[in-house]
């Protein structure tokens, strides 16, 4: 079954953000600007159980990590990174951060 992905409904003209798909078993994390083949895109998972401390953090503004699962590095510029433990990263402009935390606090984000 495949994952409907969606994104902050303060998401820019431009369409670009974090998209989430909440799935039984994880939640996947996507960048909505990534161009290339769509089997290559990058895509992290966090567990259920984690899911809500990872909304926390985001909420908080700061840096942190989620369990062993994902490392979110706010930039002071209000950009972030996000990174799984095998390497793979998700960088997002200060705008698209912005919208998914709007996203987050306006409870679009909730399982």
């Amino acid at each position: 079954m495949s994952a409907k992905f969606f994104r902050s409904t303060f998401s820019g003209s431009e369409g670009t953000c974090v998209e989430i798909a909440h799935r039984a078993d994880r939640v996947l994390i996507r960048d909505s600007k990534y161009t290339g083949p769509s089997d290559d895109q990058p895509t992290l998972a966090i567990a259920p159980e984690l899911w809500p401390a990872f909304l926390d953090l985001v909420l908080s503004g700061n840096s942190g990590r989620i369990g062993d699962q994902l490392s979110v590095t706010v930039s002071a510029a209000g950009g972030a990174t996000l990174i799984n433990p095998h390497g793979t990263a998700l960088d997002y402009t200060p705008a698209e951060w912005s919208a998914f935390t709007k996203g987050v606090a306006n409870a679009e984000f909730c399982r």
